[in-house]
């Protein structure tokens, strides 16, 4: 091998090992893992970057979006602003037969950045509902998705910010899905996640030295939940939480002091969840080996310790002792008494596994080790063989809440991203593809009960273009093990167990000059832990088809059926049908 060739995969094992050390980024054993692991390369250092990003949206036919300026010097900016009116009819056809019809107006913006110093992609929406017919009240969503990443300092200090809001449909149990045609009952929540904070990268002789700091914040609005009749702990829906986490490392690089790569490593994170005060605590600390194989292949080891306690409050209790919910249904935090602990694991954790990376448009990392007191495993592979293929994917393992999972989803997603929107309702899908790959939230949005959990499972997603047809397809497994302190109403929830398996597809193109098209399928199955009669599975088809009529006007039509299966109700069976005209600025 090469002293060269040996260098050059140093570098890359040290970044790895830096990551890895650093917050445990692939298992996501930190919220929200570490800045300074994003992706590699996006959208402004890749030619394919602009185009996959400029692609477009679906339905709506965005043509022509405005480049303006630059991106931090030598990038381009395209912002396409729109104005959008739509009228809509949903019609129920089981168990009961009825129609509804609202109008809507819809303002968005779907932006990309493709610079030398910032990269990312923002789509976001607005929309009001007019109630005309039928059993719907008028009401207003806010729905989207943003990733950008921004150099303050070349090569050394960088700062991300993202969030993601979102419709969702849930069920008692806490069962949820995005992809929901029928977002007019009271069993629809808005999601909101935000997150933002700076990486430090650099060199202090011979030793590379990173650390970051990350903070986010989740919100779940919801309806008023009624929580008789169900089990307690899954008649309680996440309100709100701030998750927040900071690693340090330094390391050597393999071949440089010693044959072998070093890092030492150190991390924090805390979730803070408003329902009965929970909180999810980690501190980790460890040392990393990387022994390089050949210019492809290193072995990597990581012996450290571990501390992870989950703790909360007890519910208000009334007479009889039956736990107090408020007005959204929710149960009030006795504050007087003392935080119960629920999970508390102290010691050494171990890892070993393997990176293999025989160019840059193909990575694959996998690991065996033992944390949170059992055995555990996790990986990924990125396969992007040229500009028109992307295949990902992520096998996880965590303690976390519903905040972090989310905020750890949104920053899976690449900076040069692009989402499809539902053709029907407006809003994103869950998958987005760019240049370098792509991911899916909904695995994360499977379920928004309030209790902590250990989250595992494994998401994939695949992209492609040929020519201007774009397709994606996206699908994951995540089983929830949650986290319940004894004594207190979450103790009902700890050791139980749900599955959420999800597959969602997308295709678009153009049929001619001026006419597109869209299709996107989703299937979802939720698997209660408590008992099969909460079991849900939802599935449903939304296409569309849209015409520019001028360079700036443009009108679609949508369609759609969704079919709801529940084995303790009755199933639904819904259609949609739209007509839409937007102006695009």
């Amino acid at each position: 091998m090469a002293r060269n060739s040996i260098h050059v995969f140093a570098a890359g094992s040290l970044a790895l090992s830096l990551a890895l050390a650093a917050g445990g980024a692939h298992a996501q054993s930190l919220t929200y893992g570490d800045p300074g692991d994003s992706e590699a390369v996006s959208g402004g250092d890749d030619a394919s970057g602009g185009r996959a990003a400029d692609s477009s949206r679906g339905t709506r036919g965005e043509r022509g979006g405005r480049s303006i300026g630059s991106a931090s010097g030598g990038g381009r900016m395209k912002i396409q602003p729109y104005i959008e009116l739509n009228q809509s009819v949903l019609a129920r056809l089981e168990p009961t037969h009825e129609v509804l019809t609202y109008t809507s107006v819809a303002v968005g913006v779907d932006m990309s950045l493709a610079g030398r110093r910032t990269e990312g992609a923002v789509s976001v929406r607005y929309e009001r509902r007019f109630a005309e017919s039928g059993n719907i009240a008028s009401s207003d969503t806010i729905s989207g998705l943003a990733r950008v990443r921004h150099d303050l300092v070349p090569r050394t200090l960088t700062i991300e910010a993202g969030g993601l809001a979102t419709r969702t449909r849930f069920e008692a149990s806490g069962a949820s899905s995005i992809n929901a045609l029928d977002e007019t009952g009271d069993r629809v929540a808005q999601v909101y996640s935000v997150y933002a904070g700076p990486a430090l990268s650099t060199h202090v002789g011979e030793v590379a030295v990173k650390s970051s700091y990350l903070v986010g914040y989740t919100k779940v609005n919801t309806p008023r939940v009624s929580v008789a009749g169900a089990p307690q702990a899954q008649g309680d829906i996440f309100n709100h939480s701030v998750a927040q986490a900071a690693q340090v490392s330094a390391g050597i690089a393999p071949g440089t002091v010693l044959p072998i790569g070093l890092t030492a490593s150190g991390g924090y994170s805390q979730e803070d969840i408003a329902n009965l005060d929970q909180r999810v605590r980690e501190l980790r600390a460890g040392v990393q080996a990387t022994l390089p194989i050949n210019s492809e292949l290193a072995l990597i080891g990581d012996v450290g310790w571990q501390d992870v306690k989950v703790s909360s409050r007890d519910a208000v209790r009334g007479p009889g002792g039956v736990p107090v919910v408020d007005s959204n249904g929710r149960y009030v935090t006795d504050k007087t008494k003392p935080r119960t602990i629920a999970y508390d694991v102290t010691g050494l954790t171990w890892d070993v596994g393997v990176m293999w990376r025989p160019s840059r448009r193909t990575s694959l990392s996998a690991f065996v080790g033992r944390r949170y007191d059992s055995m555990t495993y996790y990986g990924s592979l990125s396969y992007t063989p040229n500009a028109r293929n992307a295949f990902n994917v992520d096998v996880f393992d965590a303690v976390s809440g519903f905040g972090s999972t989310v905020g750890n989803a949104v920053r899976g997603l690449p900076t040069d991203f692009t989402t499809d929107r539902n053709a029907f309702s407006g809003d994103i899908s869950g998958c987005a593809a760019g240049a370098q790959g792509g991911g899916c939230v909904n695995g994360a949005l499977g379920s928004i009960a309030s209790a902590a959990f250990r989250n595992r499972g494994v998401s994939a997603s695949y992209s492609h273009m040929a020519g201007r047809l774009r397709m994606g397809l996206g699908a994951g497994w995540i089983r929830r093990k949650f986290i319940g302190a004894s004594g207190t109403v979450l103790a009902d929830a700890n050791g139980r167990t749900d599955e959420t398996i999800y597959v969602n597809g997308q295709i678009s193109g153009p049929i001619d000059r001026l006419t597109g098209f869209t299709v996107g399928i989703y299937d979802s199955w939720y698997k209660s832990g408590i008992s099969d009669l909460a079991d849900v599975n939802a599935a449903g088809i939304n296409a569309g088809l849209s015409r520019q009529f001028t360079p700036r006007l443009v009108g679609s039509l949508a369609a759609g059926l969704e079919a709801l299966n529940r084995k303790v109700a009755a199933d639904e069976l819904i259609a949609t049908g739209q007509v839409a005209l937007r102006y695009n600025f």
